[in-house]
């Protein structure tokens, strides 16, 4: 669990910080996500953080960070998108996880296209460890001709957990126009996918068990987009095959795909989307953030005052910009086969 030294109840933010963190700890059990342990299943999480931190709307208070960390806190490892240049928000949110927890995080991918956006995997030292494998996706030619990069560089880092080895890949691929099937992300889907079958593939693979995750953008299952994961060994468990991920739910912007041995990591029973907005920054919640929003609550950079609709309207951005616009997902894998290699070695088959 993360530190909670420097919550007192003394103030109305730190009070009010308390009584959400409980509130946020009974969300866990009503949604049914699981208990995390050292030995038997392993916790997977993508979440994309929006802007993680940037000052389009402030950074964001110790009290979000606070929110932040009790959800990573709950899974064991959490592959996080649009981390900023800066690594502040990270390392305040690592300070309040504490000292088991490290992260990983790419360079900043330059350009326009990329949007000036790192990609971090955060990961509790307890039970993953680092296989040594680490590095950026850069595509190679295809029919000898060079390809088109992804826009923001995907990251693939190794790990052991467990009887598990597996390449964690995260990515965030294109918005580009906005529309189900944007010609720009289904190709991008499409590339990564196939260099990663053919990893997975390559006897001389350090793991040929593969997890791709991350903000793919994809607004249905049924989307040529989402159905390039499938046409290249890629699949989406079934508990979260029609997740939806954006605040409104009506979108599987992200995925957690999986292209294993069998012998390794088996079939994923349980999953879901974790929505936190039931306690945190709810509508109802305005009033009591007045304060920690400012002058522009109240007032356009114009220097207009805003009408009470427009002051709701930006308090329904700014608390995408305290949490995100995305929920957070998150699966559950089997990493202890002891009684499958001990049944096998009995009857000498292992």
């Amino acid at each position: 669990m993360p530190f909670y030294r420097d919550l007192t109840r003394t103030t109305t933010e730190g009070r009010r910080t308390l009584e959400r963190l409980i509130e946020l700890r009974g969300e866990f059990d009503a949604q049914g996500l699981p208990l995390r342990n050292l030995e038997s299943t392993l916790l997977i999480a993508t979440w994309n953080l929006r802007e993680f931190d940037s000052a389009s709307y402030g950074s964001r208070t110790d009290e979000s960070i606070q929110y932040i960390a009790e959800i990573v806190s709950r899974f064991d490892v959490v592959a996080v998108q649009e981390v900023r240049r800066s690594l502040d928000g990270l390392d305040r949110l690592m300070r309040v996880l504490g000292s088991y927890w490290n992260y990983l995080v790419s360079d900043v991918t330059e350009g326009a296209k990329g949007n000036r956006e790192r990609l971090a995997i955060l990961y509790d030292t307890r039970k993953l460890r680092l296989s040594g494998l680490v590095g950026e996706i850069v595509l190679p030619p295809l029919d000898g001709h060079p390809v088109e990069q992804i826009d923001r560089t995907p990251y693939i880092v190794g790990f052991t957990a467990g009887w598990a080895k597996f390449a964690l890949v995260t990515a965030h691929l294109r918005w580009g126009t906005g529309v189900a099937n944007d010609p720009g992300r289904l190709r991008e889907i499409d590339h990564l996918a196939a260099f990663l079958d053919r990893r997975a593939s390559d006897k001389t693979s350090w793991a040929r068990n593969m997890v791709l995750l991350g903000d793919f953008n994809i607004f249905r299952p049924t989307d040529p987009t989402a159905l390039a994961l499938s046409d290249h060994g890629f699949v989406v468990p079934a508990p979260i095959i029609d997740a939806r991920t954006n605040l409104s739910r009506r979108r599987s912007y992200d995925q957690i795909a999986f292209h294993v041995d069998r012998d390794r990591i088996d079939d994923v029973e349980v999953g879901g989307v974790f929505d936190y907005s039931a306690v945190l920054y709810r509508n109802s919640d305005e009033a009591s953030y007045v304060d920690d929003m400012g002058s522009a609550y109240r007032t356009k950079r114009t220097g207009v005052e805003r009408t009470e609709a427009e002051r709701t309207a930006h308090y329904r951005r700014w608390r995408t910009h305290q949490m995100s616009d995305h929920l957070p997902l998150w699966t559950e894998l089997k990493i202890d086969n002891s009684e499958r290699y001990l049944e096998r070695k009995l009857i000498g088959t292992a």
